[in-house]
């Protein structure tokens, strides 16, 4: 399903790798978990291939959803439909994944584990500390294999969880710049603490440039510009786009759209460059 309405402002550099979708195939064969949070829309892999060939998109990084649960399925089909090595997947397991599990995964274009909380979840006691046995164990396993992990907060949980992604020793990346409101703008505390770690730390941290509608109040995202920016000037090699399609609740967003902001967030195309293909190959692993 591509709902695009706007047409490519810029051309993608080559080898532009968009490094968080999600594939929501047919039900019938990819059945949702009991609890949604969402009820999604139905957007095959080849629909994203369409979309993808549109944007200039070569490489690409498909995220597990919340509503499938830990049955990957739906996303490791999508990259075998792609090939393993124009496509990457970030899984969700448990704590028992096995080391034979792990290896089939990794053969299946894997590299990368997500925990995933609730973006809209209200401040909750308890919660930051009942995530830290999952994290270290999911952050073993991302040594073991030469994977990242990849973590969707709310932007409470994000400022709470700082000290403990400090001390990761694998990379990590932070979806939709950790959910920070664009409205507080760029030296609210969350934000400031956000661009500390990313600037300061140890180096495994990274940014996700995805989802401007769920953090900015404006129709045309402009609010969101000089967080993007403050972002990428803390950390120009730690940052990642992607178009976060078909955008789960927020469905009528157009993907191109999203993918023009980069032109006004980044005029200079070498900036692009470095966001759109540099990176993502070095995070993911393209090209090895």
């Amino acid at each position: 399903m591509n709902t695009a309405r706007e047409t490519p402002a810029f051309a993608a550099p080559e080898n532009a790798c968009d490094s968080h979708f999600h594939i929501f195939g047919d039900p019938k064969k990819y059945p949702y978990k009991s609890d949604l949070r969402y009820t999604p829309q139905v957007s095959t892999a080849e629909d994203y291939r369409e979309l993808a060939g549109l944007l200039g998109i070569r490489r690409m990084v498909t995220v597990q959803p919340s509503c499938f649960g830990a049955d990957n399925t739906c996303q490791l089909d999508a990259a075998a439909l792609y090939g393993v090595e124009n496509c990457r997947v970030i899984v969700d397991v448990d704590e028992s994944v096995t080391d034979k599990e792990m290896d089939l995964l990794h053969s299946q274009g894997a590299r990368g584990i997500r925990i995933n909380v609730n973006p809209i979840q209200p401040l909750t006691a308890g919660l930051p500390e009942s995530l830290l046995p999952k994290i270290a164990a999911m952050e073993a396993r991302c040594r073991e294999f030469g994977w990242s992990l990849d973590f969707l907060f709310p932007d409470w949980l994000t400022t709470e969880m700082i000290p403990t992604l400090d001390k990761l020793r694998v990379p990590f990346t932070i979806a939709h710049l950790g959910m920070n409101k664009a409205c507080n703008g760029t030296e609210s505390r969350g934000f400031a603490r956000l661009l500390d770690l990313v600037k300061n730390g140890e180096g495994y941290a990274h940014l996700k440039l995805t989802a401007p509608y769920r953090i900015s109040l404006d129709p045309d995202y402009s609010d969101v510009i000089p967080l993007a920016r403050a972002a990428f000037e803390a950390a120009p090699t730690r940052m990642v786009w992607g178009s976060d399609y078909p955008h789960a609740s927020f469905g009528h967003h157009d993907t191109v759209k999203i993918f023009n902001l980069l032109l006004r967030i980044f005029p200079d195309e070498r900036d692009r460059k470095t966001v759109l293909a540099d990176n993502p190959a070095e995070l993911y692993g393209f090209g090895k």
